[in-house]
C-alpha cells in the first residue's frame, strides 16, 4: 500500500520504517527541512536501537520529503504523527495537528484515503480533524470531498528504547473509526503484524511464543481515550510503588522486595513497579495533564491521576532532601550525575529528572558534573542554559565529587570501575566511618557491592 507519514519524530519515523519493512511504500513528510536532509542522507536524527540499521535495509521503499503535494495525493493511508505539546493549563497544543490536517485536506488525491490520527490527541479530535480536512478540501477544490476520505484513530503504545520491538511485536493494535471501509483498509495495512507473517530482522527476533496480535476495533472516541487511560494507569503504578517506597523506608522494609512480592500477583504484574525517581519523557506527564484537563471540561475531577502527578513531582525533590541529610550543606559541593536521558536506550531529555535535579543543585550553589552514553550532545544543544559540566566517561563524574547520583539506569553503569571512582571522590562522615556518598535513584545498583567498594549507598525511595 501507499503510505504517507506526517511528522518524523519517534512515533512517525518508527511507524514509517516498520511499515516499509512490511513491504509498504512509505513517504515520510516533515516541515523541518534540515531533518529531512538528514534522513535523506541516511542519518537518523534520534537515538533508537537498530533504527538506523532498519532504515538502511528498507531505503528502496522509504522516501523523505517536505512537500505535501508529493506525499499525500497517492497515499492510501495518511498517518498524522505530529507533536501535541502541553499548553500552560495542561491541555494539548493542537497547532501542529491543525496545520497537518489542513494541508492534508488541500492535497487529497482522487482515491479513497484513510487519514489516521497517530498523535496522542484529546477525545473528539477525530471529528475536529475530519471537519478541518473537509473544509480545506472544499476551499481549494470548490467541491465537497464526499467519499474521498475517512478518519481513524490508531494510538501508539511504543516505549522509547524499544520502539521497533513494540511496533513489530505489539501487545495489541487499537483502531478507532466510524467507517467500516476505513477499518478494512487498516486491517489490510496491518495484516502482516496481526498474523505475524513477516520475515523478522536478525537483530530483532520474534519473541518466543508470540502468536497472532489482536486488533481492537472501536469508535473514534474510545480509541482516543484508550491511549490516555493506558498511559495514566502506567503512571499510577510507578507513583504508587514510589509512595509505598516512602513507607518502606520508614518501617525498614525493602521496596524492591515489596514490589516483587506484589508484582508476582498476575492481577498486578511486575512491570512499572520500579521505585525510584519516577517517570519522565514525552508521554506520561503530558498525557496525565491532558486527561485531567479533558475531565475538567466535563465538570469532572481526576483525584487519583492528580495524586500520581504530585507523587512523581515530589520524587525529584527528595533527591535534594537526601543530599542535604547526608552532606548538611550543599553550597560549594560537587555533585556527579550518572545519566541524563529520562530512561536508558534513548537520548530523549523531555521532562528528564536529570535536568530538574541539575537546576536545583546549581541553584543551591553546587557544581554539577554529568555523563550519559548517548544524550550529552543533545543536552548541550537543547539545554545550553543548564549549568552542567559534561564528562567524557562515567568514571570522570567521580573526580573530586562530594556525592554521586545514579539518575538513569544505563546497563553500562553496572560495570563502571567503582573502586577507582571511590578513590577519586571526597569522603564524608565521622572519622571512623568516612564513606563516599552514592544516591541510587533507580534502585539499580547492588548495595553490598557498592558498600564493599567504599560507598554509602542511599536510595531515593525505600
Amino acid at each position: 500500500m501507499q503510505v504517507a507519514i506526517i511528522g518524523t519524530g519517534y512515533v512517525g519515523l518508527t511507524t514509517g520504517v516498520c511499515l516499509a519493512w512490511l513491504g509498504h511504500e512509505v513517504r515520510c513528510l516533515d516541515t523541518d527541512a534540515s531533518k529531512i536532509d538528514c534522513l535523506t542522507r541516511g542519518e537518523c536524527p534520534i537515538y533508537e536501537p537498530h533504527l538506523s540499521e532498519m532504515m538502511a535495509e528498507v531505503k528502496t521503499r522509504l522516501n523523505f520529503t517536505t512537500s505535501y503535494a508529493e506525499a499525500i495525493p497517492e497515499a492510501d493511508v495518511v498517518f498524522v504523527a505530529v507533536g501535541t505539546p502541553p499548553s500552560p493549563d495542561g491541555s494539548p497544543d493542537l497547532k501542529y495537528l491543525r496545520a497537518a490536517a489542513q494541508s492534508a485536506g488541500k492535497h487529497l488525491g482522487e482515491n479513497f484515503t484513510v487519514v489516521v490520527n497517530k498523535s496522542t490527541v484529546p477525545i473528539g479530535s477525530g471529528n475536529w480533524v475530519e471537519s478541518l480536512i473537509r473544509e480545506s478540501f472544499a476551499t481549494h477544490r470548490g467541491i465537497k470531498p464526499d467519499g474521498r476520505f475517512a478518519i481513524a484513530s490508531n494510538p501508539e503504545f511504543l516505549r522509547e528504547g524499544a520502539a521497533l520491538h513494540d511496533t513489530l511485536y505489539a501487545d495489541r493494535i487499537v483502531v478507532g473509526a466510524d467507517s467500516s471501509r476505513a477499518l478494512e483498509v487498516l486491517y489490510t495495512l496491518y495484516r502482516p503484524l496481526l498474523e505475524q507473517s513477516f520475515s523478522t530482522p536478525s537483530y530483532l527476533p520474534r519473541p518466543d511464543g508470540l502468536g497472532a496480535v489482536p486488533m481492537v476495533a472501536t469508535d473514534l472516541a474510545s480509541a482516543e481515550l484508550i491511549k490516555y487511560a493506558a498511559n495514566a494507569f502506567l503512571a499510577l503504578k510507578i507513583s504508587y510503588i514510589n509512595e509505598i517506597g516512602q513507607l518502606a523506608e520508614k518501617v525498614g522494609a525493602d521496596v524492591t522486595l515489596v514490589a516483587k512480592g506484589i508484582g508476582l500477583d498476575t492481577r498486578i504484574g511486575t512491570r512499572f513497579l520500579q521505585a525510584g525517581l519516577g517517570w519522565g519523557g514525552s508521554c506520561f506527564g503530558k498525557d496525565t495533564a491532558a486527561l485531567i484537563s479533558t475531565a475538567s471540561d466535563y465538570g469532572l475531577g481526576m483525584p487519583i491521576v492528580t495524586a500520581a502527578r504530585e507523587v512523581n513531582r515530589r520524587q525529584r525533590e527528595r533527591v535534594v532532601e537526601k543530599l542535604l541529610a547526608e552532606l548538611k550543606i550543599l553550597n560549594g559541593k560537587t555533585i556527579g550525575l550518572l545519566g541524563l536521558a529520562f530512561k536508558p536506550h534513548t537520548d530523549d531529555l523531555r521532562d528528564a529528572p536529570s535536568l530538574e535535579i541539575a537546576k536545583a543543585l546549581a541553584t543551591r550553589g553546587c557544581k554539577v558534573l554529568a555523563h550519559d552514553p548517548v544524550a550529552m550532545d543533545r543536552a548541550r544543544r537543547e539545554f545550553p542554559d543548564v549549568d552542567i559540566h559534561y564528562c567524557a566517561t562515567g568514571e570522570d563524574v567521580a573526580h573530586e565529587a562530594d556525592a554521586l547520583i545514579l539518575v538513569t539506569d544505563w546497563p553500562q553503569y553496572q560495570t563502571l570501575d567503582w573502586a577507582v571512582m571511590a578513590q577519586q571522590m571526597k569522603a564524608h562522615g565521622n572519622a571512623g566511618t568516612r564513606l563516599r556518598i552514592l544516591l541510587d535513584g533507580r534502585n539499580f545498583l547492588d548495595a553490598r557491592r557498592m558498600e564493599m567498594t567504599g560507598f554509602r549507598l542511599v536510595r531515593v525511595t525505600g
